[in-house]
């Protein structure tokens, strides 16, 4: 009997399914998903509140810390109310028996159930404290409906956490389980508002309360029923439970009240967009120091089903347009390929399948790093990723923790840096919050070991551990210059009210506008705080106008209103060093240089090349001609250093830039080869390039238009095909040509005898219509 004794207990007396729930980090209830049994049973309490504690017992179990699970005071006198009454008034039942009584599911309400209970409810005594005890009764006993535990009880009733109970909602709770019928919309109120006060009667004349909260107690109002959970963080809640958080409680580090207050921004921004036929949004923000979740709103609350208010946008994967540019420059920054205002090429560029174009359709011909990202230009950005290499930028931002790269670096190819790759908001924000907590902490030890500031952030306050990602980060020099140009972003061309979001406080910020209009991106950071920010059609239907200057940037500019006042980065003193650097080119300045600046740079910058578009030139008295020591006096020739850009680049360059000069000719009868430089160049195509012929609207097979420029802009340039002349351009230098299927050559001559050749080849239409 004893061995049977022994084991009459299972191992776990529960096997119910929880609901999900999530709480703030004030322990405030923020959203919760139903059990799958379709009940309202929170997870096991971890304390019982002291005012509950003190009803329950008085109204349940008076004895129930010096019995040993059955009570035979009270048995007897429920024989005794039952006999008297001639029905069953009262069960006897200790609290330890209720338990024994929740665990058998079922069971009839007989005299032989009624034994077996009493001997399981000793056993229990034996195996659980009388807290635990306790904590197992608040947790499973019913309260009406489909709401099952204390903690679901506290919240559906009440909308509070049972900690923060009054004295005459903690007395409801308490009797509530004895006839949890009782309390039902317009029904029975009456009678259980008396056997509630004559409870909180009790309580008082036991001491529990003094004559003013009785009175206080007594004047509170039933509820009508229960109210529908909080449900401000159902995005988070999915994540939280796909991440093993499913049937548990999550103590987050989300902060309720500006969770609140998020979701309200963005209703307010959805009845803006929506009209433009733009229905969902999306909002992350980081902690930086912490590296915790601060809100996390993942769709518009408001959008409906019927335009996908289910999906999770923050960790839907979304062509990133231009937020890879800021990672892109900080890597070369990193590894000494470029210095902060390295001139970059911006022209019309071509690759096989590949034509990038700036936002605006306008190039500048040349354009320093730190603007290039500042204005978010596609060609300078597709020439920057040419020289770190696309595998080596593909592999680096898996380093950073890009999770959504899971084809071939060739797969995305250099389109990868202008949205050619799909990230999530999650990954983007957690990256830009690396780099600004390793630039944070940097400053702080004042040491110039490289921390690793990149791992995913935290969103539980009591997990252990936060996933890292193991590949070092970019150090803190390559960091703050990013953000510097970040600081600076420029977008007169997109919109002229642009100015206005940088007056209220310092932020680094990126935008991103997605090919087709599909996605609008918007990412701020601060010392302090990661604003990120989506906006879109989940469906992934684009719109005439959504970019993320327009859309997403106002959205997160009224996010870090709500956000305690910020600060800006220190510079990483100990990682940074001072060099003389070429003001026109940003390159090291070398003895050709005509302005210099005294400048700090990442120290690794030491190594990068000095100006190559510099060169020492020799002119005659009146400098309009270049001259040399064998046609020309050497006392009268003066000599002067000069910006020198290759020809394609110089086109452009001079258009934006009026005070650069084009080299003086050479002197008639000074001609030297070892004077000449590229006078001309191609636009378009590229050596050896593949072309098809395009085939017009009406049917008819269109024109390739081939296109040159001359460093003397005037110039009348004569073209031939395959050696056969073909005519003659000036100013704009243009040709329209039909050659046939096959490989040709094109050439070009100036009056002055100098000649550009081109091969190329024209592609045979696979199929004709």
């Amino acid at each position: 009997m004893a061995v049977v004794y022994y084991y009459a207990l299972p191992n776990a007396l529960f096997q119910d399914p929880y609901a999900t729930v999530v709480n703030d980090f004030r322990g405030e209830l923020m959203s919760a998903r139903i059990a799958t049994d379709g009940q309202w049973r929170f997870p096991e309490v971890e304390e019982i509140p002291e005012k509950y504690e003190a009803a329950l017992l008085k109204f349940e179990d008076q004895h129930f810390y010096q019995h040993p699970g059955v009570n035979p005071l009270a048995l007897g006198r429920a024989i005794w109310q039952n006999v008297t009454a001639s029905e069953i008034v009262s069960g006897g039942s200790t609290i330890s028996m209720q338990v024994i009584r929740l665990s058998r599911k079922g069971k009839s309400r007989s005299v032989k159930e009624k034994m077996l209970e009493m001997v399981l409810a000793t056993r229990l005594e034996l195996r659980y404290s009388k807290s635990s005890i306790l904590k197992l009764y608040a947790s499973h006993a019913p309260f009406g409906g489909n709401t099952v535990g204390l903690n679901a009880a506290a919240w559906r009733y009440f909308q509070r956490a049972p900690e923060n109970l009054s004295w005459a909602e903690a007395a409801l709770l308490a009797i509530l389980p004895n006839q949890p019928s009782l309390l039902f919309p317009g029904k029975r109120n009456e009678k259980l508002l008396n056997k509630r006060n004559r409870l909180l009667h009790r309580l008082f004349e036991s001491g529990h309360m003094d004559e003013t909260s009785y009175t206080l107690a007594k004047a509170e109002p039933l509820p009508e029923g229960p109210e529908r959970l909080p449900q401000k963080a159902d995005h988070f809640l999915n994540y939280v439970s796909q991440h093993g958080a499913k049937g548990r409680v999550t103590n987050s580090s989300v902060d309720g009240h500006l969770q609140d207050r998020v979701n309200h921004v963005l209703n307010a921004h959805h009845a803006l967009l929506k009209t433009d036929g733009v229905h969902n949004a999306s909002v992350l923000i980081l902690d930086v120091k912490s590296n915790n979740v601060l809100a996390y709103a993942g769709n518009v609350p408001e959008s409906g089903a019927e335009h996908a208010a289910a999906v999770d946008v923050i960790q839907s994967p979304r062509s990133t347009g231009s937020l890879l540019k800021p990672l892109l420059y900080a890597s070369l920054l990193d590894e000494g390929v470029i210095l902060p205002r390295t001139l970059i090429p911006d022209v019309p560029t071509f690759y096989t399948d590949f034509a990038p174009k700036n936002f605006t359709r306008k190039y500048d011909g040349a354009v320093h790093a730190d603007m290039a990202i500042s204005r978010s230009l596609n060609v300078p950005a597709v020439n920057m990723l040419k020289m770190y290499g696309y595998p080596k930028f593909h592999q680096k931002l898996r380093d950073l923790g890009m999770t959504t790269l899971n084809k071939p670096p060739g797969y995305y190819g250099l389109s990868m840096i202008l949205g050619g790759s799909e990230g999530t908001l999650w990954d983007m924000v957690n990256i830009y919050s690396g780099m600004s907590r390793t630039l944070n902490n940097h400053n702080r030890s004042m040491q110039e070991e490289r921390y690793n500031g990149h791992e995913f952030a935290a969103y539980s306050v009591n997990r252990e551990k936060k996933s890292e990602v193991s590949a070092p980060s970019i150090s803190a020099s390559a960091a703050w210059f990013a953000f510097q140009a970040m600081l600076e972003v420029y977008r007169p061309a997109e919109d002229a009210s642009w100015k206005l979001y940088s007056s209220a406080r310092k932020v680094a910020w990126k935008t991103g506008t997605s090919f087709g209009y599909r996605d609008g991106w918007a990412i701020g950071v601060t010392p302090e705080y990661v604003v990120g920010v989506w906006v879109g059609n989940a469906d992934g239907e684009g719109r005439p106008g959504l970019t993320g200057i327009k859309a997403a940037a106002p959205l997160m500019f009224d996010v870090f209103d709500l956000l305690p006042e910020t600060t800006w980065f220190k510079p990483p003193k100990s990682e940074l060093t001072t060099a003389i650097v070429d003001r026109q080119t940003g390159f090291l300045a070398s003895s050709y240089s005509i302005q210099i600046d005294t400048v700090e740079i990442p120290k690794v910058g030491i190594r990068t090349a000095s100006s190559p578009y510099h060169q020492k030139v020799h002119l005659d008295k009146s400098e309009t001609y270049r001259v040399n020591a064998g046609c020309y006096p050497l006392t009268d020739i003066v000599t002067k250093n000069w910006l020198v850009l290759p020809p394609k680049q110089a086109a452009y360059f001079k258009k934006k830039n009026p005070t650069y000069l084009e080299l003086p000719p050479i002197m008639p009868g000074c001609e030297d080869l070892s004077l000449s430089i590229a006078l001309m160049d191609m636009i378009y195509p590229q050596e050896n390039a593949a072309l098809y012929i395009p085939v017009e609207q009406d049917g008819l097979r269109g024109a390739l238009v081939f296109e040159a420029t001359h460093r003397k802009q005037d110039i009348e340039l004569y073209w031939h095909l395959d050696d056969k002349y073909i005519g003659s351009t000036s100013t704009k230098h243009e040709m329209g040509l039909k050659p046939a299927p096959g490989k040709h050559v094109i050439t070009i001559v100036d009056p002055e005898g100098n000649e550009l050749k081109r091969k190329f080849e024209v592609l045979a239409k696979e199929t004709e219509e």
